[in-house]
């Protein structure tokens, strides 16, 4: 075991002065300085500067790992043009990203404060960086396939993939299942991933109405969505619809990301199935999709977290980089109250939809755990500054280490 005993520990409650943290793989006690001394003798004390402060690791629940080498080959701006020049441009931009592109990835992401990572996989070309990660990382195989008549083949396919990852489980690498989208897969195949997460008790994901145009076409078979289609897959009507979708999920609590462009409807049944949304601010801006509406959400007391996507729609991985985007943009949000649920509540909330013992720094949570050098007050606008200034991120701790 070891102590820490750094100037300010960030608790869900409280932040704590003059107290100690006691940990090997998990977090044994925390407890005043002075008690913790006497109380454990003989660990490992672990050295501190003047003005630091001991938070939890933070988790990124939707990241595409295998799109991390794109800086400028994808068109922003709008959804289906970025759709488009990913088709066209996605064996470039996969190919130039090797298991050590994806490597450098995750130790930049590690170094930037996010412990626990949601890894949308749709290839298995991150699979060996991931399962050898210092992070954790929930690995989410991705189903994707619209035609029955590939509905086999592409079940096979994506068996094989959840197979090799489930060869690799361990106490930070957690095999998962993720569902494409509602426009994108096959009610036959969505279906049976439904099933086996339930059977196996594994963490699903799936993308739901990003777009105007996902929504349109899930409606009525119309809008930008009806030439994609038309051109791509000879296909003139939408495989399922958004209602459908959600009924097919009620009884698996689901991870959906975006969900710019639900309804009432939606919002009912999401809450109804104890469902978690990621947002993922940055993305929705540069595909120029609707911002979550936090204010409906948070109404209806459905939990959210946030999440960076991938580098085919962002230009960082850095957590602490979307939540400043977050502030800035919902701008009616009160700005600390919003900073602290973003730091808090957003992490505790996705470990739990992850299923992970972590997000927080509690007795007897994994002690993920990150020390951080501020360069500011602590005072009663702490979160605000803590997402605003740059951080000088000292250690990181995954399961104790």
């Amino acid at each position: 075991m070891k102590i820490i005993s750094p100037t300010y520990i960030l608790t869900p409650n409280a932040i704590l002065e003059s107290h100690s943290i006691v940990f090997d793989q998990k977090i044994v006690d925390i407890l005043p300085t002075n008690d913790a001394l006497q109380k454990y003798t003989n660990l490992e004390v672990i050295e501190t500067k003047d003005n630091s402060l001991l938070m939890h690791g933070l988790i990124n629940p939707h990241i595409h790992l295998e799109f991390s080498a794109n800086k400028s080959s994808l068109k922003y701006g709008s959804f289906l043009p970025w759709l488009y020049s990913v088709i066209e441009k996605r064996d470039e931009v996969i190919g130039n990203c090797d298991t050590n592109c994806i490597e450098k990835t995750l130790d930049e992401s590690l170094k930037s404060g996010t412990t626990t990572l949601g890894a949308i996989s749709s290839y298995a070309l991150d699979l060996e960086a991931c399962s050898k990660a210092k992070s954790k990382v929930v690995f989410f195989n991705e189903l994707i396939g619209s035609q029955a008549v590939m509905a086999d083949t592409l079940y096979g396919d994506f068996i094989k993939r959840l197979d090799e990852s489930k060869r690799c489980k361990s106490d930070s690498f957690f095999p998962a299942i993720a569902i494409h989208s509602p426009y994108s897969v096959h009610p036959i195949l969505t279906k049976r991933a439904v099933s086996l997460a339930k059977e196996q008790n594994l963490a699903l994901s799936a993308h739901f109405l990003e777009s105007s145009a996902e929504k349109e076409w899930l409606q009525s078979s119309s809008g930008e969505f009806k030439k994609f289609f038309k051109d791509l897959l000879k296909s003139d009507t939408a495989v399922s619809d958004s209602i459908e979708f959600l009924d097919i999920l009620k009884d698996k609590p689901t991870l959906l990301t975006h969900c710019g462009f639900v309804d009432e409807e939606h919002l009912n049944l999401i809450k109804k199935s104890s469902h978690h949304i990621v947002h993922c601010p940055i993305s929705n801006r540069l595909l120029g999709n609707s911002l979550l509406d936090i204010d409906q959400i948070e109404k209806k007391e459905i939990p959210f977290s946030l999440g960076t996507d991938g580098k085919s729609s962002n230009y960082s991985l850095d957590m602490f980089e979307e939540y400043k985007t977050a502030l800035f943009m919902h701008k009616d949000k009160d700005l600390e109250s919003f900073a602290k649920d973003l730091i808090i509540k957003t992490n505790i909330d996705s470990a739990k939809a992850l299923g992970l013992n972590t997000g927080s720094i509690d007795i007897g949570k994994d002690a993920d755990l990150l020390l951080v050098n501020l360069d500011f007050e602590v005072n009663e606008d702490f979160f605000t500054h803590l997402i605003l200034h740059k951080k000088d991120i000292e250690m990181v701790f995954v399961n104790g280490e």
